[in-house]
């Protein structure tokens, strides 16, 4: 039996190759949000940005995505080169393709995938975020106003892996960081 290293990052990773090799999925969260957490405004995102969208089409591009069903009425279409998996409780008409499910637990397991990525929204995240173990976020030097946010995460829990700063220009009308968070320390 190999032992656990004494690092507990390494003993983390090593725990997580550990779970993948028996078919545990790694979570992603992949979300925009402005300084006040605003991730959303009557069923759309408060802001269009190129660059953005650019980012998330890369880091989503051929895993599947797990959204509720008010976050896919808002994209209007299956996104291509990803699986799509809807959340929803009723029975909504979703175009073929589409896959439904019933919950957070059900989309991971009919996604049949190492990596999955949770796209939201508001409530989709909440629910997920216990079981993330990275962030993919979008930060918008902007406050604007919406309705939904995304929800607070604890600072001990999470550490910054990477980040990318993009300043605003003609197509994107505000700064941009790009950061990747990932899980720091084992959830009991």
């Amino acid at each position: 039996m190999r032992a656990v290293p004494e690092s507990s990052r390494a003993g983390l990773r090593w725990w997580r190759e550990l779970q993948r090799g028996r078919g545990v999925t790694e979570i992603t969260l992949v979300a925009a949000m402005a300084r006040n957490r605003v991730i959303g405004d009557e069923g759309g995102m408060p802001w269009h940005l190129p660059a953005d969208l650019k980012h998330f089409k890369a880091v989503t591009m051929g895993c599947p995505v797990v959204m509720g069903r008010r976050t896919f009425e808002s994209i209007g279409r299956p996104l291509p080169g990803r699986t799509n998996i809807v959340i929803s409780r009723s029975r909504p008409e979703l175009p073929d393709g589409v896959v439904l499910a019933g919950g957070l637990d059900e989309a991971i397991e009919r996604a049949g995938a190492q990596r999955v990525m949770v796209i939201g929204g508001g409530q989709v995240y909440r629910e997920a975020l216990r079981r993330a173990d990275r962030m993919e976020l979008t930060l918008i030097d902007a406050v604007v106003t919406g309705d939904t946010v995304f929800p607070e995460w604890p600072a001990s829990e999470w550490r910054l892996a990477a980040m990318q700063a993009r300043p605003s220009d003609e197509a994107n009308a505000h700064n941009l960081v790009f950061a990747t968070f990932e899980r720091a320390a084992s959830r009991d």
